[in-house]
């Protein structure tokens, strides 16, 4: 069975607890995500070290080295996300299809170390940029392209989850 497109919306993170991972974004401090993030940056690194990094533990899920690409390419994303809510007026962000940037990143091919590298890299980055935040710009508001509304507060929870959420489904085990 090939990869079935996630489709769900998962801004229900924001409210409660996930049933799979165990983290929960409503208890977290949008001042609080920089931290998180810079934890499970370090975390994946070993992930991507692992042997068979490359496989698939069967037809329907990623293997580690797909998840972590696509990590790197949410903490890319949501950079671009977080410096446009602090730069512009509720800002509408333009859809991104996570699965269609997994099959033209081809990212079951990249290279670990690679992918290990940029995922720092962005991770780091967007860490960089948040802890530059002030209090007063996390009630900016700013809208994904289905009609979600956040703030830039609200935002920054949501995405932390990603990462923290993706280790679990490489490990088997909640993170936080």
């Amino acid at each position: 069975m090939p990869i079935v497109p996630d489709t769900k919306s998962w801004t229900w993170v924001l409210d409660r607890r996930c049933p799979e991972c165990g983290f929960d974004a409503s208890r977290v401090a949008p001042c609080e995500v920089a931290g998180i993030l810079r934890e499970s940056i370090t975390a994946w690194a070993p992930v991507l070290a692992r042997p068979g990094v490359r496989e698939r533990p069967d037809d329907s899920t990623w293997s580690s080295l797909e998840y972590a690409a696509h990590v790197r390419d949410v903490f890319r994303v949501f950079l671009g996300r977080v410096r446009r809510a602090r730069a512009e007026d509720d800002p509408l962000f333009d859809d991104w299809d996570q699965d269609a940037a997994a099959v033209a990143g081809r990212y079951g091919e990249l290279d670990p170390a690679d992918v290990e590298r940029d995922l720092a890299a962005a991770g780091d980055e967007l860490v960089r940029v948040l802890a530059s935040v002030r209090d007063d710009e996390w009630g900016r508001p700013c809208r994904r392209s289905d009609g979600s509304v956040f703030t830039l507060g609200s935002l920054v929870r949501y995405t932390v989850h990603d990462p923290v959420h993706h280790l679990w489904d490489v490990s088997g085990r909640p993170e936080r």
